[in-house]
């Protein structure tokens, strides 16, 4: 394939997939360090501060490898966007600098003190860096949330004398309505990626009766955290963020659920293929009446299908926009099962004794990776052939003067590179988990009261 457009989408969608593995946990860890530092504050258990820095050194190594591979997307919208870049920088410029700015280094900064400072800011100061880590990393999600909805949804924006963009209204840029539902869904989904590593991990020093205590919390934390997370991903964020798009692009709607002709009581494809030549849905699964529910709030709503918009509109990819949504959908009803049966077997105190449950939840941690790749790729192929969606093609805004062969020539670069960190980086969250959490070395003024508090001499 030689068209250069399809090579700029390429690497940019890998680099950005692949990036995004990493702050996914890291948003979601942030909130259940604030949980447990919040808890050994509360209570005194040793058990609670030792479960938080085990894993602030693995949002630390998340933390490290997001932002490697954040830098190459930053410099993409210069070599592969420079058109995209000069039409809508006035407007995307001041949340992608505001994250920068304010965001990331209000995380690194803590960060560190989480890290290296615990005995010498004592509980009340090492929790308060953790709350202000939390708010460093949802801050910066925010801003990047709020560029991507701008593409999604453009407002607060004017047309500038040059023909460019610019701020028209920064309040309304950065309240977008659709960048309220995109966050809340996307942060819920973090919580969830978060929730089921915390409990695998608890699931696997569990099964080898290693590290007890701070494997029970682990197990109690993922278990609880994940079935709140998946509920509320699916109901009311993710039902919020399907109304979004039925109300600003009922196209993609009818793309993501492969319905191709529009009328009343329009029912949801539970399975089934599209057939994008013959217009039709085949071997269809369906529930009828649901989608109209669903987008409009009413059984009897009409929900206008493919062919009721011109083919130019259509997103360019529909079978993969199809599969990717139903993915991620079908994860996350699988999600709510599992952690609803852990918490179950929780509730009973069955759950550390439950060795086929904990193989489950030890195997159950890719799958969160999946359903939010599969929900990033919903949100971007549906946006297709728009990169500012009713303003700008996505054809219009490739640099001009980059080829297909250089593009693919970096992008081989860019998979050596990452495969090489991907690995480096497995061994070292391995070398950890193996080490397991670590007691607060002597020095603190009140470790030793928290020790005996917590009845664990580990």
């Amino acid at each position: 394939m030689t068209d250069p457009l399809f090579w700029h989408r390429l690497q940019f969608g890998f680099t950005v997939a692949y990036h995004y593995l990493f702050p996914q946990l890291t948003m979601g860890l942030a909130l259940l360090i604030v949980y447990w530092k919040g808890m050994g504050l509360k209570t005194g258990r040793a058990v609670y501060d030792d479960t938080a820095r085990f894993w602030i050194k693995i949002f630390g190594l998340n933390f490290a490898l997001g932002v490697v591979t954040g830098v190459p997307m930053e410099f993409q919208f210069g070599t592969n966007w420079a058109a995209f870049s000069h039409y809508s920088g006035g407007v995307i410029g001041q949340t992608l600098a505001m994250e920068g700015i304010f965001a990331f280094f209000l995380e690194s900064s803590f960060l560190a003190l989480l890290v290296f400072g615990e005995r010498r800011l004592g509980r009340v100061l090492h929790f308060a860096a953790a709350v202000a880590l939390f708010v460093g990393s949802w801050l910066s999600g925010y801003f990047i949330i709020a560029t991507n909805a701008f593409m999604q949804n453009p407002v607060g924006h004017r047309l500038a004398a040059d023909g460019t963009l610019e701020i028209a209204s920064l309040v309304a840029f950065v309240l977008n309505p659709w960048a309220i539902a995109q966050y809340l869904h996307n942060q819920i989904a973090a919580v969830v990626t978060g929730s089921f590593v915390v409990a695998a991990v608890g699931a696997y020093w569990r099964l080898r009766g290693e590290h007890v205590e701070v494997a029970r919390v682990s197990l109690a934390t993922g278990v609880v955290a994940g079935l709140v997370a998946s509920l509320l991903v699916a109901f009311p964020t993710g039902h919020n963020q399907g109304r979004m798009v039925a109300a600003h692009q009922p196209v993609t709607l009818a793309a993501m659920e492969g319905h191709f002709h529009g009328g009343a009581r329009a029912p949801l494809a539970m399975i089934g293929q599209p057939n994008v030549a013959e217009r039709k849905l085949d071997n269809p699964v369906q529930l009828p009446a649901l989608l109209s529910w669903i987008a409009y709030g009413d059984f009897s709503a009409d929900v206008r299908g493919l062919t009721d918009f011109d083919e130019s509109l259509w997103p360019t990819n529909i079978e993969l926009l199809y599969y990717a949504f139903h993915i991620m959908v079908g994860l996350g009803t699988i999600f709510i099962a599992v952690m609803g049966v852990a918490a179950l077997q929780l509730a009973r105190r069955k759950l550390e004794t439950s060795r086929w449950l904990l193989w489950i939840l030890l195997l159950a941690f890719p799958f969160p990776y999946i359903a939010n790749t599969a929900g990033w790729l919903t949100a971007e192929l549906g946006r297709q052939p728009w990169l500012i969606h009713g303003l700008f093609r996505t054809a219009q805004g490739a640099s001009p003067t980059v080829h297909g062969g250089t593009t693919l020539f970096t992008t081989l670069g860019f998979a050596g590179i990452y495969l090489v960190l991907g690995l480096v980086f497995v061994w070292l969250v391995l070398r950890e988990v193996a080490h397991g959490p670590q007691p607060l070395p002597a020095g603190r003024p009140d470790a030793p009261d928290a020790r005996a508090l917590s009845g664990n001499p580990s």
